[in-house]
């Protein structure tokens, strides 16, 4: 059978079991696929009932049924470890009390292992003597070990079951997992009658999943399997983008490293140019020496973090793994890629990227001509696009700016370094808000974390300096300072080649208040797109005290009429009469307010 989740896990599994010379099959097995908008993975179990005790197909199915469901149940957001752990807890002391209490299912337990294939990562719960396999590249290997009393390995007794005691002592794995390797579970009754090298040539011979557990569960049985017998295999056909936990252990196993220089090799990658030298890190055009895949250029950036400028390598680690995570999560033909290296072959902290041949679109601004209207709006709309795919699944750039958008040579165009962006659900407000001054929005200098409005904000000073040739709405901001947000002097007097909707669309996205700008990318690139855009915007113009306070008189005027109302009601009078001055004001109110 194959399972596909609408997160790109796909797999393909096979299951087989036989009663032996048993009276009853205690073993259950059971394997379940997320298949929503929810990113739980795929979630397989394994149990197995203990000869000898009362319940052991009660205590196996239930471990299983138990685990599965109550991890399916749990927040998508907490790590596996934590809620498939919870959910074999949970499940270990019904078992146990109920074993204690109910004569009918006294001591039932069951040998048990448990999977959680989520990202790009396997995780592996075990107890007792039901086995995990992984086959890989014609290698097997063994990744669960048997819980056997000392002394008593080949016996069939075990020192571990779900149920065996009040508290459970569970062994957790955390494995690497790759498109096409294949998984097997399966009982003690498969892997105490079929060797290791026979088990790794059933699983290799490459029929399907079906066919090869069937395979595993006849040939134990021609063996001389008296017992349950039982086998699970898993193929896995394609992963889905790395999850934040598997980018985090993936980068803290990398160590930092002082940036290179050109002409050096770092894990086959040969640094040709340096393409950047900031204060956070060092970029390099380097030729990939190792893998050459026909029609794709041999050409890949490397960025390397500068640890000792950087703020801590805690801050280091967490910028390369955004990027990563984020290029992973949204593919979109206008934001740049981050390169998935081979398992094994990064040996530091760097981030490796497609080499976009063009130039910076700072770089074109400073060139001459100046851009035309046509190519202007043309590039806008793309980057309002790009961060509208941004801004569809939660996470805001927060570094938008011509240094960070690449014009490529064949008319492409590509938004790059997401180092500190903002991913929904892991970051927390902060006092230390990233950014460049002179693209940060007014909230941002007020210590607020930015939303899809700060980015927009941050692409009408970019529209507003790619129109100008390079100059600032509102001057340029260096750190440390606390910018006026005044209104900028206008596009049309700078260039009279420009129309007056343009301007008009700019001041809307600069708008000091944030509530005035567009609400995401996309709804700027429809205005961006359709042009004849309406009237000017009044957000940075002065009005009178009047004109600036219209709600408060408004209130002010409704009050003292309430508390007339409230007085006449009071002295229950009809012939009350109402001072002259009310009645200007009624007159007033029946009149437009000037």
């Amino acid at each position: 059978m194959t399972l596909q989740s609408n997160s790109r896990l796909d797999i393909a599994t096979g299951f087989a079991t036989d009663i032996g010379k048993r009276d009853e099959n205690q073993d259950f097995a059971a394997l379940c696929l997320e298949d929503g908008q929810r990113h739980h993975g795929a979630v397989a179990a394994m149990a197995d009932g203990v000869g000898g005790r009362k319940g052991g197909r009660v205590a196996a199915e239930l471990s299983v049924r138990t685990f599965i469901d109550d991890y399916l149940g749990q927040s998508e957001l907490l790590s596996p470890r934590k809620t498939a752990a919870r959910a074999l807890e949970s499940i270990n002391y019904w078992l146990f009390r109920e074993g204690q209490k109910n004569e009918a299912l006294k001591g039932m337990c069951a040998a048990f292992t448990g999977i959680v294939i989520k990202g790009r990562r396997l995780h592996s719960f075990h107890v007792g003597d039901t086995r995990l396999y992984r086959l890989r590249e014609g290698q097997l290997e063994l990744l669960t070990q048997d819980h056997k009393p000392e002394g008593a390995e080949g016996s069939n007794f075990i020192s571990r079951a779900v149920g065996a005691e009040e508290a459970i002592r569970i062994d957790y794995g955390a494995h690497d997992i790759l498109p096409h390797d294949r998984l097997m579970l399966c009982s003690d009754g498969v892997h105490g009658f079929v060797s290791q090298a026979q088990i790794q040539t059933l699983l290799d011979g490459r029929a399907s999943p079906d066919e090869t557990a069937q395979r595993l569960v006849s040939t134990a049985i021609a063996h001389g399997g008296d017992d349950n017998a039982t086998a699970m295999v898993i193929d896995i056909i394609d992963l889905p983008p790395a999850t934040i936990e598997d980018l985090n252990l993936a980068i803290a196993k990398l160590p930092m490293i002082e940036p290179p220089s050109v002409g050096e090799t770092i894990d086959g990658f040969k640094l040709e140019r340096q393409l950047a030298d900031g204060i956070y890190s060092r970029v390099f055009r380097a030729r990939d020496q190792r893998e050459f895949r026909t029609g794709i250029s041999p050409h890949v950036v490397l960025k390397f973090p500068k640890p000792h400028t950087i703020g801590s390598e805690t801050s280091a680690r967490s910028a390369f793994m955004r990027e990563a995570w984020v290029a992973s999560r949204v593919q979109h033909m206008w934001i740049g890629a981050v390169l998935d290296l081979a398992p094994g072959r990064q040996s530091c902290l760097y981030v490796a990227q497609p080499y976009y041949v063009g130039e910076t679109l700072e770089h074109r601004i400073n060139r001459a001509p100046k851009l035309r209207l046509e190519e202007g709006v043309a590039i806008g709309t793309k980057l309002a696009k790009a961060l509208g795919s941004l801004h569809r699944a939660g996470i805001i750039h927060r570094d938008v700016k011509p240094e960070n958008i690449i014009l490529m040579a064949d008319g492409g165009f590509k938004l790059v370094d997401l180092g500190v962006a903002r991913i929904p659900g892991i970051d927390k407000d902060a006092l230390f808000v990233p950014g460049t001054p002179s693209y940060k929005a007014p909230e941002l200098f007020e210590g607020k974390p930015g939303d899809e409005r700060s980015d927009i904000f941050a692409v009408g000073v970019t529209l507003y300096r790619m129109f100008t040739g390079g100059d600032y709405p509102f001057g340029e901001i260096e750190t440390g300072q606390t910018p006026r947000f005044n209104r900028p002097e206008r596009l049309t007097s700078k260039r009279s080649d420009l129309p007056a909707w343009l301007d008009s669309l700019i001041l809307q996205s600069l708008a000091p208040n944030p509530a005035d700008r567009f609400q995401d990318g996309f709804e700027m690139a429809f205005k961006l797109e359709t042009g004849a855009y309406g009237a000017e915007p009044d957000f940075f113009r002065k009005h009178s005290w009047v004109g600036r306070n219209q709600v408060g008189i408004w209130r002010g005027i409704s009050l003292i009429l309430a508390i007339c109302l409230a007085v006449s009601i009071a002295t229950a009078r009809t012939d009350i009469v109402l001072p002259a001055w009310t009645h200007q004001v009624l007159d007033k109110l029946a009149k437009p307010f000037g």
